[in-house]
C-alpha cells in the first residue's frame, strides 16, 4: 500500500478553502478500481477517465494497482474540474515518480493528451494559499496572471503535466509568474464621452451627483430620448477602483468565470446591463450545487443597469432590496450559507407607459389611465424608496439636436466627482453608505436647510427612508460645492430630484 498526498483547494462563494488530496494505491486482483470520496460532484467523478488518459499520453503510463482518492475536509462538496491536476501528481507520487510536493499547492483541468486547461477561482485560490503558508502555488498557464495579483507566493503557470513533473524534480529550471502592475482605467472608459449627448442638462446634473455620491437613479423618458446613451456613459465619470476594490471585483470575475483571458487585476469598474428576461437567480445569485455571483454581485463596485425596469418579473425585482440595503447578497442553502459582496449603484431607465408617451407633447399616448396604473405597479414603493434620485429625461428638441456640444465632457465631470469623493473617503464613507447613526453629524443643515426639508417632507409625504436619502443626495451636492455645510440650496436641489415618484405614482 501507498500513500500520498498533495495540496489543493476549494472555492464556495468568493473565498478559497485547502483541500487536501490524499491518493492510497493498492493492488486488489485483477481489478483495477478508480474510487473518488470526499463529497465529490459529477465532474470531478469523471476526471478518473481524464486523469487515466492524461498520464499515459503524457508518457507515464497507469499503475496496474486499484486507487482511491480521498478529497478532504469530506464533509464539504467538492465541485469542478481543478481538482484534476493534484489528483494526477498524487497518483505519480504514489508510483514513486514525484517526491513530496507538499510546498506546492495545485489546482487545473486536464485534457486527455495532458495539457492543462484553465479553471475559475484562482485568484481566491492564491490568496488561500497563501494565508495556508504555501510558498509555490501551480496553475494553469492562462492564469498565471490573475495568481501573481496575490504577493508573498510563488506562482508557476503551466501548460502540461510533464512540465509540472519537471518543475518537481528540477525546480531550477522554471521561473514563477512575473507581477506586473495593473494599469490604470482609462482610454476605453473616455471612449463614450457625455460631451456628445445633445440636450438633456438636468440628467447629466443628476448623474454626476449620483456619481459624486454612489446613489442610485432612476430615469423616466420616451424612447430615444437618451436614457439607455446617458447610463452607458456614467462609469466614465467614476472614480478608478481602488486596490481593495479591484481585489474583491477581481476575485468576483474570477469565481464566475468572467474575467478576461490572461487578465490580472481589473482596474475598470464593471458595468453590468441584464436582460429583463433574467431570473431570480441570475440576477441574485444561487443556481444548483454551490451558489455563483449574480449580477448584483458581478456589479460590485460598479454600475448595474436595468433598462426596461418595470418588463422585469416584479418578484425578481423585489429581491433588489436586500442587496441595495446592505450592500450584500446571503444565499442560503440546506448545507452551505453564502455571502456575496453586491454594493453597486443601481441605474434603472423605463417608459411613462406601455406606449412610452404619456406625458409627451409631440406624440398620442394610445394607454387609458387603467393600463398605465398597472404599468407603473410593477416597481413597488419599498424599491421606489431606496433610489436615490428620480430623473425625467424628456424627448431632446430639435434645436437642441442640432446645436453643436457645449456641456460639460467625460474627464471634466469625472474629476469634480473624484474631488468629491475624496472628501468623503476622508469622512470614511461614500454619502449613500453613510450609517443612520452618523447621518445627523455629516449631513448637519443650517437654519433654512432644516426649514426647506421639514416643509418637503410634510408636503410630499416623504418616509424615514426618503427623508434620509434626501439628507444624503443633498450632503453630495454640497460636497460638489465645497461646502461644509448643507444649506437650503443643496437641500432644494436634493428634494427636486424626488418629485417624479409623487407625480406618477402619488
Amino acid at each position: 500500500m501507498v500513500l500520498f498526498r498533495t495540496r489543493s483547494a476549494a472555492v464556495y462563494g468568493i473565498d478559497a478553502h485547502p483541500i487536501d488530496v490524499e491518493v492510497d494505491m493498492y493492488a486488489s486482483g485483477s481489478a483495477r478500481d478508480f474510487i473518488t470520496v470526499g463529497m465529490p460532484d459529477t465532474a470531478v467523478k469523471e476526471s478518473r477517465e481524464r486523469i487515466k488518459s492524461a498520464l499515459i499520453n503524457s508518457g507515464f503510463g497507469y499503475p496496474n494497482k486499484s486507487v482511491t482518492i480521498n478529497l478532504a475536509p469530506a464533509n464539504v462538496r467538492k465541485e469542478g474540474a481543478g481538482f484534476d491536476l493534484p489528483m494526477a501528481l498524487g497518483i505519480l507520487g504514489a508510483m514513486g515518480l514525484v517526491k513530496r510536493c507538499d510546498e506546492h499547492v495545485l489546482v487545473g483541468e486536464l485534457s486527455l493528451d495532458g495539457s492543462i486547461r484553465p479553471v475559475r477561482g484562482v485568484l481566491p485560490i492564491a490568496i488561500c494559499a497563501r494565508a495556508q503558508g504555501a510558498p509555490n502555488l501551480v496553475v494553469p498557464r492562462e492564469n498565471a496572471a490573475e495568481a501573481a495579483v496575490v504577493e508573498g507566493i510563488r506562482v508557476y503557470g503551466l501548460a502540461h503535466l510533464a512540465e509540472v513533473v519537471s518543475l518537481l524534480t528540477e525546480p531550477e529550471k522554471f521561473r514563477p509568474a512575473e507581477r506586473t502592475a495593473p494599469a490604470e482605467a482609462a482610454g476605453e472608459a473616455f471612449a463614450l464621452d457625455f460631451a456628445d449627448v445633445r440636450g438633456q442638462a438636468t440628467a447629466k446634473r443628476a448623474l454626476e451627483v449620483a456619481a459624486a455620491g454612489a446613489h442610485n437613479v432612476l430615469m423616466i423618458g420616451p424612447p430615444g430620448s437618451g436614457k439607455t446613451m446617458l447610463a452607458k456613459r456614467l462609469p466614465g465619470i467614476l472614480p478608478p477602483l481602488a486596490f481593495e476594490e479591484a481585489l474583491e471585483t477581481t476575485k468576483i470575475l474570477s469565481v464566475a468565470g468572467q474575467l478576461p483571458k490572461g487578465a490580472g487585476l481589473v482596474r475598470e469598474r464593471p458595468f453590468r446591463a441584464p436582460h429583463h428576461t433574467v431570473s431570480d437567480a441570475g440576477l441574485i445569485g444561487g443556481g444548483t450545487g454551490t451558489p455563483r455571483p449574480g449580477e448584483v454581485s458581478l456589479a460590485h463596485n460598479g454600475v448595474l443597469f436595468l433598462d426596461e425596469l418595470p418588463e422585469f418579473p416584479r418578484n425578481v425585482l423585489e429581491l433588489l432590496r436586500q442587496p441595495l440595503e446592505d450592500g450584500s447578497v446571503t444565499i442560503a442553502r440546506s448545507n452551505m450559507t453564502l455571502k456575496f459582496p453586491a454594493s453597486f449603484m443601481l441605474v434603472a431607465a423605463m417608459n411613462p407607459c406601455p406606449c412610452g408617451y404619456f406625458g409627451d407633447q409631440t406624440h398620442e399616448c394610445r394607454c387609458t389611465g387603467a393600463i398605465i396604473q398597472r404599468y407603473l405597479a410593477k416597481i413597488s414603493g419599498p424599491l421606489l424608496d431606496r433610489i436615490d434620485l428620480h430623473i425625467e429625461v424628456p424627448a431632446v428638441a430639435y434645436k437642441e439636436l442640432r446645436a453643436p456640444a457645449d456641456g460639460a465632457s467625460t474627464a471634466e465631470m469625472r474629476r469634480r466627482v473624484e474631488e468629491a469623493r475624496a472628501v468623503q473617503r476622508a469622512r470614511g464613507f461614500y454619502n449613500a453608505h453613510i450609517p443612520h447613526r452618523l447621518l445627523r453629524k455629516l449631513c448637519a443643515l443650517d437654519e433654512a436647510g432644516e426649514r426647506t426639508l421639514e416643509l418637503a417632507v410634510r408636503r410630499m409625504g416623504l418616509s424615514a427612508r426618503a427623508h434620509d436619502r434626501v439628507l444624503k443626495v443633498a450632503r453630495t451636492i454640497a460636497d460638489l460645492a465645497g461646502s461644509e455645510t448643507v444649506t437650503a440650496r443643496h437641500v432644494a436641489e436634493a428634494v427636486q430630484y424626488r418629485s417624479l415618484d409623487r407625480q406618477y405614482w402619488g
